[in-house]
């Protein structure tokens, strides 16, 4: 039996490599509009954070999500972010 690939990506607040599943996406498409996605599929560029509070104000310390999009993201997308991060806790 072969076994199945998990494809695994980068936190951007701990900077710990997780499995895709286990991470929230946000993602900027081409209109330059930045969202939480919640299916994980969504065209654009994605940045992925752990489900975790800490995780969340470290990447917001760090202007992770600036820096992953380069460009300045709207204080909106942080509140739905952490409103799904609350749910999770």
């Amino acid at each position: 039996m072969i076994m199945k690939k998990i494809p695994m990506r980068k936190c951007i607040g701990c900077g710990e490599q997780k499995p895709k599943k286990e991470l929230i996406r946000v993602v900027k498409n081409k209109e330059d509009e930045v969202f939480v996605d919640f299916t994980g599929k969504a065209n654009g560029r994605g940045a992925y954070i752990c489900k975790d509070k800490k995780c969340f104000d470290q990447a917001i310390k760090k202007n992770a999500f600036n820096r992953a999009f380069e460009t300045q993201i709207d204080n909106s997308v942080f509140d739905a972010l952490k409103e799904k991060l609350d749910d999770h806790e």
